[in-house]
């Protein structure tokens, strides 16, 4: 689905409500752009399961959100690689408690995020969110808004000494851009006299 149908108000807000206390929305997966051929935008992949009932994901949607997760095929399109998929689906597996699969060579992934085997949330990839929680979103099926961001490691370099290599940087090539603008006016003032 679109992405704003997971956040969009209105009659789509009651539609999302009924299903959220239906219980049957298990899995929330968020798609960066440029994954289909017609249309750029991102999307929501949303997995329904009314056979959750009754155990104890009952109460509980895992959101995932996979828009760092893709390959890129050209400037325009991008995939998953079969890892890609194992790997996201081996978060599902997880958190239903079910037996991982890694004949994609998902293995090593699976294992940074998920050392001991065992689903736990992972801020900016994975989330399980209770029903109240949802509620407390107004309904919303969002992933970024459960998911959160991932802790960014520490920039280990010194502000002062990098904004002056990037100074030095930039000046070098605005004296590379004023050479080659000064050839192509000169270019551009022999092909104007010789057609004269």
């Amino acid at each position: 689905m679109a992405n704003s149908a997971s956040d969009a108000r209105d009659s789509e807000l009651e539609i999302r409500r009924k299903l959220i206390e239906e219980k049957a929305i298990d899995v929330m997966v968020a798609v960066s752009s440029n994954f289909f051929y017609t249309v750029t935008l991102p999307c929501t992949l949303w997995f329904l399961d009314k056979g959750k009932r009754e155990t104890d994901r009952e109460d509980k949607v895992l959101f995932i959100d996979a828009r760092q997760i893709y390959r890129q095929i050209d400037r325009a399109h991008r995939d998953f690689t079969p890892e890609q998929i194992e790997f996201l689906a081996n978060i599902a597996r997880l958190y239903r408690g079910e037996a991982l699969e890694t004949a994609n060579g998902s293995r090593e992934l699976t294992e940074e995020h998920f050392p001991d085997g065992i689903y736990t949330d992972v801020p900016g990839l994975c989330k399980v969110a209770t029903l109240d929680e949802i509620e407390e979103q107004g309904w919303s099926l969002n992933p970024g808004r459960f998911v959160g961001v991932a802790a960014r490691a520490q920039d280990d370099f010194v502000f002062a000494e990098r904004l002056e290599e990037l100074n030095k940087e930039l000046e070098m090539l605005n004296a590379e851009a004023r050479e080659l603008e000064e050839r192509i006016a000169g270019t551009v003032a022999k092909l104007l006299e010789e057609a004269v």
